[in-house]
């Protein structure tokens, strides 16, 4: 019996286990989550509770934010052996040697995942503000990753993405990108957001700032055309909502 819905192999123009649409899509979870230097709203600073939410959410990449300390040798309040034992290695932007990112931001990519390129990104900046890119390889596929964490001024911020929109404009070769981070921006479309355009799609996330009881939607997830969402949302755990004064933003992407 043939099935109705799928022709006879026999009228397939290639044999069907090579036929695009008959390829399981590569599927991803990304997630964003500004630490807050792993300081939590009880006031201590706990980086093994900041690695349990990250077990929690799994994600296969993570941006994180605020990551480093700010003065000083810059260092990182996650010690790289804490990650040893962790399914993440950090992608290399750090450009002191205690640092785990750049300007605090890191991105942790799954082991068995290649990182094929990684570089810290300079960005126009009033305060310490920067951005950071992994290009990745996932089922022999480029995949090009930017966390960042964005000016509390909103013309700063309009300036910060255009250098970003800018760099990945010049990246050799072309490939499906997410950018996330910490916008510091409230409106989903309104100021900032508005330099995305139509070639980007801004991921509708919940509210994840502050922790305990969110209101603003400051951390983001963009994407380029490549990918579709499944799924999206906050990681709003007992211990996310004493670990940081953010909570992390997660999107599950279909990759084209």
């Amino acid at each position: 019996m043939v099935c109705p819905h799928v022709p006879p192999i026999a009228t397939l123009p290639v044999p069907f286990w090579t036929d695009a649409r008959y390829q399981p899509r590569v599927q991803l979870t990304f997630a964003t989550y500004n630490i807050h230097k792993a300081v939590g709203t009880d006031g201590r600073r706990d980086p093994e509770r900041i690695v349990s939410v990250l077990r929690e959410i799994d994600a296969d990449v993570i941006a994180l934010q605020e990551v480093d300390r700010r003065i000083g040798q810059r260092a990182s309040v996650i010690d790289r052996a804490l990650l040893d034992d962790t399914p993440w290695i950090a992608a290399d932007v750090a450009r002191r040697p205690r640092s785990l990112g750049w300007h605090g931001n890191a991105i942790l990519v799954r082991r068995g995942l290649e990182v094929v390129e990684a570089e810290p990104l300079h960005l126009p900046m009033l305060e310490p503000r920067g951005a950071a890119r992994a290009d990745i390889m996932v089922d022999g596929r480029r995949v090009r990753v930017i966390g960042m964490h964005l000016d509390l001024s909103g013309l700063r911020r309009r300036d910060q993405i255009r250098a970003i929109l800018r760099h990945i404009g010049v990246c050799k070769p072309d490939c499906p990108t997410v950018l996330m981070g910490d916008f510091n921006q409230w409106g989903l479309k309104s100021g900032a957001m508005r330099e995305f355009g139509e070639t980007w799609h801004v991921l509708d996330t919940p509210r994840s700032f502050p922790s305990r009881q969110p209101i603003a939607c400051l951390d983001r997830i963009v994407t380029s055309v490549d990918w579709t969402c499944i799924e999206q949302g906050v990681h709003h755990s007992a211990t996310a909502a004493r670990a940081s004064d953010h909570l992390p933003v997660l999107a599950r992407l279909n990759m084209h």
